[in-house]
């Protein structure tokens, strides 16, 4: 991520200030992070089927909503705003395909590979559905990974920056997302697999 312009308002004084409660703080952050939100919820959405109902204003939006609405916002800086951030727009891009398929239920379960849901299929967003369910399922085995998953498949954060959030070199970074990869790969393959015949 690209620093603060020279001169300019520094995003991670301005968190911590949002942070303490100060609304002002708050007002003056969002056109600094908009931009970047912006582009991270329309890098998510093109991974999308086409005609995607939610459109990328609409996520930022949501997630900034619910940014927002946090009482007592955890934030430690410009990198761990961006990975909470991602959290949040998985929550809103699960819960609206949540809610799509709620609405076609006894469609038939399609059976889905690793990079169908862990790329998510442009054709078919109920991969983002079985990945938040094998995210879940991880993050019960270990949270830290299931983290990663989030920071960077959802918030599109590099290497680097992943590292800086979890306390961790990016060397670990990358075996972590290797094995977190291979293991949804699995728990996605073992959920879409029939069940067999009695």
């Amino acid at each position: 991520m690209s620093p603060a312009p020279p001169g300019g308002p520094d995003i991670t004084q301005l968190l911590r200030a949002w942070r303490e409660g100060d609304r002002e703080a708050l007002d003056a952050l969002m056109p600094l992070i908009y931009d970047e939100l912006r582009r991270r919820a329309a890098q998510q959405l093109r991974r999308e089927r086409p005609g995607h109902t939610l459109q990328a204003t609409a996520l930022v939006h949501e997630a900034f909503i619910r940014l927002a609405g946090q009482r007592t916002p955890d934030w430690r800086d410009r990198a761990h705003f961006f990975a909470i951030a991602s959290r949040v727009m998985r929550q809103v891009m699960v819960d609206h395909a949540r809610a799509r398929h709620a609405k076609k239920r006894g469609d038939g379960a399609t059976r889905l590979s690793l990079d169908e849901a862990l790329l998510v299929s442009p054709d078919q967003s109920q991969g983002l559905v079985a990945l938040d369910d094998a995210l879940a399922a991880l993050a019960k085995q270990d949270e830290a990974k299931a983290r990663l998953v989030e920071m960077r498949f959802f918030g599109g954060l590099s290497i680097e920056d992943t590292a800086e959030v979890l306390g961790i070199s990016p060397a670990t970074v990358k075996r972590h997302w290797s094995f977190a990869r291979a293991w949804l790969h699995k728990e996605i393959a073992s959920r879409s697999s029939p069940p067999p015949a009695p």
